[in-house]
């Protein structure tokens, strides 16, 4: 039996790709695949050398969702059994919005269900298009209960009311009007060049101010802009300025030199010019 997750890693470049590899059956979510692959993005939230991780899959589906043959014995299992089920693919989702490194979904095909909060969950996500995307469980008498909050996120609470109900599917074009995905290419090819020239740029930030920056996203979205707000935001640039890593940044740039987390191969391309 292949392995539900393939990792890889980009030589001395500090970025690991997660491939779902259940092609057969589109990659569609069972116990083994959700298990592996939120162990997997632990793992590499863990590794000090690992920078950007990007989710990709194999095969022409990005993800089906759910494998509806395990949804049908899940049906005749126990509330507490489904429960279990359920909460294992939304700590998958909640590890994957969460984690400590920016993240980069490459949708190649089909994503429905489950595969739609995959590509939510992540920080960036550029599709093919010839991508697609479907919140589709309405279809079987299901909601999108665990993914919808990084759904609506990503697309808004407009959009969703459409989409959750109508489980239409969305053109990748659409899902780039609607902020499902912020970059759609025209194949393969161009969404591994397009991974090249993120990935790249990337590399030339300060790693812990771009998780810095994703924190703060997350802390600062939909509050209100009141005196806690603003004294908090000043202490976090106060503390980001005092750090060692802007420190070394605004250093390097002055004097005209890659900073510390540039060096040992991790620049990238073109990191000269400055």
């Amino acid at each position: 039996m292949s392995e539900p997750i393939i990792i890889t890693y980009s030589n001395n470049r500090g970025i690991a790709t997660l491939t779902m590899n259940r092609p057969e059956l589109h990659n569609a979510f069972n116990e083994s695949l959700v298990a592996n692959l939120t162990a997997s993005l632990r793992r590499l939230e863990a590794d000090p050398g690992v920078r950007l991780v990007i989710l990709a899959a194999s095969g022409k589906s990005f993800s089906a969702g759910a494998d509806l043959n395990d949804m049908r014995r899940m049906a005749d299992n126990s509330r507490e059994q489904n429960l279990a089920d359920a909460r294992g693919i939304a700590e998958l989702m909640h590890t994957l919005n969460g984690l400590a490194k920016p993240t980069i979904a490459l949708v190649q095909g089909a994503a429905y269900g489950g595969g739609v909060g995959l590509t939510s969950c992540c920080d960036i996500a550029i599709a093919t298009a010839r991508a697609a995307f479907c919140v589709s469980e309405v279809k079987l008498g299901l909601i999108p209960a665990v993914i919808s909050p990084y759904v609506i996120a990503a697309i808004g609470a407009r959009a969703a009311r459409r989409y959750f109900m109508t489980a239409e599917v969305i053109t990748a074009a659409e899902a780039h009007r609607i902020g499902l995905v912020h970059e759609v290419v025209a194949d393969e090819q161009e969404l591994s060049a397009a991974a090249d020239r993120l990935t790249s740029a990337m590399l030339r930030n300060g790693p812990g101010a771009m998780v810095a920056a994703k924190r703060l996203i997350a802390n600062v979205t939909g509050r209100l802009v009141d005196e806690a707000l603003i004294a908090e935001t000043a202490g976090l640039m106060a503390d980001r300025r005092a750090s060692a890593e802007c420190r070394d940044g605004l250093s390097a740039f002055l004097e005209k030199r890659p900073p510390a987390w540039m060096k040992d191969g991790n620049q990238g391309p073109g990191t000269g010019d400055r």
